[in-house]
């Protein structure tokens, strides 16, 4: 059973936008933290950007001030919104649903989603 379902990635010029949207099923979305992670060629996947259910926000300090992290409850939809990309930012985008602390360890402790390739290339 598919719980988190990304789209949005693509071929996109330096200092370009791209939406990333990721769909997940409501008893994911409405308790664990909703996060970006990416992974480049020959790289550790890394954290991009993170969302509580309260709306606290966390950034790599590489996507500061470029990138946006967003989430709708009423579409159970978690957004990253990436301006001024640059080609360092080509990676694969990995949708995660982390369990935060305090929900019952007999819950899953994190999701992922397939992922989508960005590429930021002229």
């Amino acid at each position: 059973q598919v719980q988190l379902v990304e789209s949005g990635g693509g071929l996109v010029q330096p200092g370009g936008s791209l939406r990333l949207s990721c769909a997940a099923s409501r008893s994911i979305f409405s308790i664990y933290v909703m996060g970006w992670y990416r992974q480049a060629p020959g790289k550790q996947r890394e954290l991009v950007a993170a969302i509580t259910s309260g709306d606290g926000t966390n950034y790599a300090d590489s996507v500061k001030g470029r990138f946006t992290i967003s989430r709708d409850n009423a579409k159970n939809t978690v957004y990253l919104q990436m301006n001024s990309l640059k080609p360092e930012d080509t990676a694969v985008y990995f949708c995660n649903a982390m369990r935060p602390p305090g929900i019952p360890t007999s819950r899953p402790r994190d999701y992922w989603g397939q992922g989508t390739q960005v590429t930021v290339s002229s």
